[in-house]
């Protein structure tokens, strides 16, 4: 992975082999990230997605392998319980174009990534909501 910071963004490119959450989170801690935007596109071979069954409060997940493009990877960092939080969305598409959307649990990239990153001063907290089953933003 190599970056340059230009103002209050980040541009990230995370190289084959790496996994895209487990850099990123190792990346905003080491850089003290704790608010921002993510946007995202690049290629990956291995990639976790997942579904939240609102009726249930259960989480589904399926893994994909093969060659996917990384269409569309966006989402957010906050904070929950003094450490680092992302919550990504991609959309995947493969040879036939077919497209697969969800929250990206893993992803491992095939040939490039490349991230960019809007920080702003402050922070936002989670907390796991009973009620809904997932960890909210807290204000």
């Amino acid at each position: 992975m190599e970056f340059r910071k230009i103002d209050n963004t980040y541009v990230v490119r995370i190289d084959k082999g790496e996994e895209i959450i487990e850099t990123l989170k190792k990346f905003c801690t080491e850089q003290n990230i704790k608010l921002g935007l993510v946007s995202g596109l690049g290629a990956v071979n291995k990639a976790t997605i997942g579904l939240f069954e609102t009726g249930t409060k259960k989480y589904h997940s399926t893994e994909l392998t093969g060659d996917f493009e990384i269409a569309s990877l966006t989402g957010n960092i906050s904070t929950m319980n003094g450490e680092t939080y992302l919550h990504f969305h991609a959309c995947l598409s493969d040879d036939k174009y077919a497209t697969y959307g969800g929250h990206l649990n893993a992803a491992t990239v095939s040939a490039t990534a490349e991230i960019v990153i809007i920080t702003f001063n402050g922070s936002v907290d989670r907390a796991f909501s009973e009620e809904i089953g997932l960890n909210l933003l807290k204000f």
